[in-house]
């Protein structure tokens, strides 16, 4: 699969394993104010570097990353949470 961020970058996205999966999905800590609001995530820099090291196919040396500012791994750590989190709501049947 392929997406276009708002910048026009394009980048294609792996197809990962479950394990993989949630590997990801486990380094995500969410941070909540007092009133049970959402207000952000932990260690958010290190969290999307690592979203998108496993899950871009292609180039995702260091060298690569330093260009990306940081509505693009923003946006692109988004689109891969959505990606990778479609139809965890739903209950088995």
């Amino acid at each position: 699969m392929e997406v276009k961020l708002k910048s026009g970058r394009k980048l294609k996205i792996k197809n990962i394993t479950l394990d993989e999966r949630d590997v990801l999905l486990d380094s995500v800590e969410y941070i909540y104010k007092e009133d049970g609001y959402f207000s952000g995530v932990k260690m958010m820099n290190s969290t999307m570097t690592k979203w998108i090291r496993t899950c871009v196919d292609g180039d995702v040396s260091d060298k690569t990353l330093i260009k990306f500012n940081i509505e693009e791994r923003t946006e692109l750590f988004t689109i891969l949470q959505g990606m990778f989190t479609m139809g965890e709501e739903k209950a088995s049947k």
